[in-house]
């Protein structure tokens, strides 16, 4: 079994004809994951063809459901139209959308988080490289030559830090039930303890890694869920430790103000609460190996 993503995944994507759209499309049918439509308004009845598959082009999100049954979008589409990509999917009663875009205003970002949350729909991202369940389902940018099949769960608010250590459990022989990009913007949509949550009633996760940085409070908020709710072992990494305060590193999120959200104050609550914390990335596969 897997999280999120599986070979049942449906997925539709919006703005499949851009530049992005378009390159990252090609890989997900190469990798596999079934493509079953893409919209670009004004677009509608051309065809996008990759991988052996051909997906057709919609004007609309909700003409393509209809027509093709999708059950997931993933939005490549600039910033300032991003917003109003996730609304579009969410009233074509999608059950999964997921939003690469970066630097979608917070204030836009809160507003959506309600309506997502009033319409049950899970919303991976923004500003996040996807997922991708092992010769499943690839749903975004992670590579797909990097992970294999396994029972090791992966989230992680870093991008290049996913990669990293999932090239690295690869290189050791350790494989990944799904790998879950959930972005560093103070707002966004499924979160630490909602991914944590589904590895830990997931069968085929036996371990989980969790890749956190400096900013907000949601590894201490996971610690706790940890220390209370899961059975399975968790092992994590803090990143920014070196960050000076005041100073936004990278994420939008990634920022510390006085001692909130600072990487010793992470570090201490996942230790508490019984989480193995590696001090650098390269000990993460060292510590789940011990």
């Amino acid at each position: 079994m897997s999280i999120l993503v599986d070979k049942n995944t449906r997925l539709l994507v919006q703005g499949i004809t851009g530049r992005e759209g378009s390159f990252h499309t090609t890989h997900m049918m190469d990798y596999g994951t079934n493509v079953v439509a893409g919209v670009t308004p004004g677009k509608g009845g051309q065809f996008f063809e990759a991988g052996g598959q051909k997906a057709p082009v919609f004007n609309t999100v909700k003409k393509a459901v209809e027509e093709t049954d999708a059950n997931t979008s993933i939005i490549f589409v600039p910033s300032r139209f991003a917003i109003d990509a996730i609304y579009e999917a969410a009233d074509a009663g999608l059950e999964l959308i997921v939003c690469l875009t970066e630097y979608i205003p917070v204030l836009d970002m809160i507003a959506a988080r309600d309506y997502l949350d009033q319409k049950n729909v899970r919303l991976v991202g923004p500003n996040c490289p996807g997922l991708i369940t092992p010769d499943e389902a690839k749903v975004g940018i992670i590579p797909g030559n990097i992970v294999k099949p396994g029972n090791v769960g992966v989230v992680s608010k870093s991008g290049t830090l996913t990669y990293e250590v999932v090239f690295a459990l690869t290189a050791r022989g350790m494989g990944q039930s799904t790998c879950v990009g959930i972005g560093g913007d103070p707002i966004k949509g499924i979160n630490f303890i909602d991914v944590l949550a589904l590895f830990e009633a997931d069968p085929n996760t036996e371990q989980v890694i969790m890749i956190g940085e400096i900013g907000g409070n949601d590894e201490e908020l996971a610690a706790e869920y940890i220390q209370t709710n899961m059975s399975k072992p968790v092992t994590a990494f803090i990143a920014g430790r070196t960050a000076p305060p005041g100073r936004r590193m990278g994420h939008a999120g990634a920022i510390v103000e006085g001692r909130a959200g600072t990487a010793e104050g992470k570090v201490a609550a996942l230790r508490a609460a019984g989480v193995q914390v590696a001090e650098h990335p390269d000990q993460i596969v060292d510590l789940i190996k011990a």
